[in-house]
């Protein structure tokens, strides 16, 4: 069911006069309802402007950009960093770059759209994506395997331990992941996963994402290599297309402060919510992530009725299976999961 409301959702979102608690979405740090960091990002808007259509490689260059860029390397732990206006082109930007003669190109399980190139298909596991890996490996070693993947699948497959990737030759592979759900959320600063990923000695790494879901603009991001982003940020896709507004660039800097103490307050929400609930392992988790997933529609549905809204829609498009997911957030309260909690253990 489609729910048609007029203003951004935070903890509580209105339908036809009726009023629910909201957990859904991927404000993970409810920052785009927080007052403090509106507040940045419209004086930013009063420095910046709303847009700015113009190219990366003009002749008049904004050094806000060079600024963010450096400063989300350092977070992430990775020698360099470029943004773009999304975290879906970041996606195409990295595999369409890769869409060539001397690659190969590979989807492990539940890898996000924005990794596709055309009609890609993942894996339905990751034994049969080591076994085509080590086959195209026999038959053709010149040709470089690149594979594709989620950090955060939102079954645990991934993220934290990464097992499927243990038994792939690694050494050989470039690994692009996508971290949008992961960045600005999981470590002890919100680095996400290129320092873990690092340390599997992976050929080469190269980690995408948005900017939205973990820190709240509208943005996405590259990281990797200093040579590898020299040559992406050289391309006619990357000087072709306009970047995010210099106005969220320069919130994303002067918002750290409030990075820190949301991450404080959704990792007490998250270890509440779990202490509240009976049942907790009905749900598929994740560590260090807000987000419980589960297969249910009767409990989707009793939720709804007794005032709750959460993720539950087909995704990515309408042939897909409907996720069902509740999604803490740093804006929600005790009581708000004190009420969530009643309603579940009522259920499950």
């Amino acid at each position: 069911m489609a729910y048609y409301i007029d203003g951004f959702p935070g903890r509580e979102i209105f339908v036809e006069g009726k009023k629910y608690l909201y957990f859904g979405g991927t404000s993970y740090l409810g920052l785009q309802t927080d007052a403090e960091f509106k507040d940045h990002f419209i004086r930013n808007v009063r420095k910046y402007g709303t847009n700015y259509g113009a190219s990366r490689k003009s002749n008049v260059r904004l050094t806000i950009y060079e600024r963010a860029e450096s400063l989300l390397a350092h977070i992430a732990g990775c020698p360099a960093a470029l943004t773009l206006s999304s975290g879906y082109l970041a996606g195409q930007f990295v595999a369409q770059n890769f869409n060539s003669p001397e690659y190969k190109l590979f989807y492990a399980p539940n890898t996000h759209s924005a990794l596709y190139n055309k009609y890609n298909k993942p894996f339905s596991t990751f034994s049969e994506l080591n076994q085509a890996i080590r086959d195209h490996l026999k038959h053709d070693a010149k040709i470089i395997p690149v594979v594709f993947m989620d950090s955060i699948d939102f079954i645990g497959n991934n993220y934290p331990g990464f097992k499927g990737l243990k038994n792939l030759p690694l050494d050989r592979i470039i690994l692009i992941v996508d971290d949008s759900h992961g960045i600005g959320i999981i470590g002890n600063n919100g680095e996400g996963v290129y320092k873990t990923l690092q340390k599997s000695h992976v050929k080469e790494l190269i980690v995408c994402c948005s900017l939205g879901k973990g820190f709240g603009i509208q943005a996405g991001a590259v990281l990797g290599s200093h040579k590898r982003m020299e040559q992406l940020g050289g391309t006619a896709f990357f000087g072709g297309a306009s970047p995010a507004a210099p106005s969220v660039m320069a919130t994303f800097i002067d918002a750290q402060h409030i990075y820190g103490s949301k991450r404080v307050k959704l990792g007490y929400n998250m270890d509440y919510f779990e202490k509240s609930v009976k049942h907790i392992d009905f749900f598929n988790r994740i560590r260090e992530h807000p987000t419980y997933s589960f297969k249910s529609p009767q409990l989707a549905d009793s939720l709804d009725k007794n005032g709750f809204i959460l993720t539950n829609f087909n995704y990515p498009d309408e042939s897909s299976e409907v996720m069902s997911r509740i999604v803490l957030s740093s804006h929600h309260t005790e009581s708000d999961i004190d009420a969530l909690s009643d309603c579940l253990d009522s259920f499950i």
